[in-house]
């Protein structure tokens, strides 16, 4: 289990590196979930999410031999964006695989920092592409299942324990459980008494599934929330969910949109499906917990088009 002291002594080491992200009230959101609402804005992280952080502290650690010789990851396209722009700053060659059904743009900003793009058919293919990279001598940078990465991302708790002011509730995404392991590490040392919530969308649910079956199983993808859907969460995750998040929702991937529009509305920030089911999967906790709530939701990532966002609005008949 990773402890504070990791995520602390991560958290310096990346300082330099890493954009310490806006921790703020929302009016628009309380108004429209009838809460305090406070909003970590990691949409405004470089790359334009959380990964950099975990991304930024694996590059860190190399030693001088791997990076020589270079890196690698997998990527559905936020953690392939990150590790690609934080390893140019570093001076590290890095390859990224990508599914095809990941977003346009965020191949085109992989390919554009010199980083070898390498497609797949789909994301188990782009998993199982890493085994034969690893033997030609690249340090995989894995989205979730590094202790490293995790810490990193677990700075995201650090900042929200010490700016975010007395909340009962934290909500955050989960795709693989590197963002909610390391929030929830950092916040179980640091607010004991908050609840932790995590949330995925309907047909990316990787972590809901290992839970029911009592540890990590493949599962089918679909949801259009690309950046949640891992073929599978890792076990190192799984350990860390199951001991430290109160409960995983699921919510439909029209609710995820439609809270993507609510965010850019109430909110005013530009988030994906990843960060919009926060708002759905917040007015369920709500359901749970009654009055007297305080709300923390953690917004993952913004790196969705203007375009992406309204092709799926109106898929589903959103305005």
């Amino acid at each position: 289990m990773i402890g504070i002291s990791e995520i602390e002594a991560t958290a310096e080491r990346i300082a330099g590196h890493v954009v310490r992200t806006p921790t703020v009230p929302s009016p628009g959101v309380s108004a429209l979930l009838g809460v305090p609402v406070t909003l970590k804005l990691e949409l405004l992280q470089r790359t334009g999410s959380f990964k950099a952080r975990g991304a930024t502290a694996r590059l860190l650690s190399l030693s001088e031999r791997e990076r020589a010789a270079g890196v690698v990851a997998v990527s559905g396209g936020n953690h392939g964006i990150a590790l690609a722009v934080m390893a140019a700053a570093l001076e590290v060659k890095a390859t990224v695989v990508m599914p095809r059904s990941a977003p346009a743009r965020s191949v085109e900003i992989v390919a554009a920092t010199g980083a070898s793009v390498r497609l797949t058919d789909d994301m188990a293919e782009a998993f199982a592409l890493m085994k034969p990279l690893q033997e030609e001598g690249l340090t995989l940078v894995h989205p979730f299942d590094d202790p490293v990465v995790i810490a990193g991302q677990g700075t995201v708790g650090l900042e929200l324990a010490a700016e975010a002011g007395d909340l009962t509730d934290v909500v955050v995404s989960i795709g693989g459980g590197g963002l909610v392991s390391g929030v929830a590490a950092a916040l179980r040392a640091l607010r004991p008494g908050v609840r932790i919530w995590g949330v995925e969308t309907e047909g990316a649910e990787a972590m809901s599934e290992a839970l029911a079956a009592g540890g990590p199983v493949p599962v089918a993808l679909s949801s259009i929330a690309s950046t949640l859907s891992a073929p599978s969460v890792s076990q190192l995750t799984y350990d860390h969910v199951s001991a430290l998040v109160d409960e995983v929702l699921v919510v439909p991937d029209r609710e995820a949109v439609q809270g993507t529009l609510d965010l850019a509305d109430h909110a005013k920030v530009w988030s994906e499906p990843a960060a919009g089911c926060l708002l759905p999967a917040a007015r369920r906790v709500l359901e749970r917990v009654g009055d007297g709530a305080r709300l923390g939701l953690v917004v993952c990532g913004g790196n969705a088009t203007t375009g992406d966002v309204m092709a799926w609005a109106e898929r589903f008949g959103l305005r």
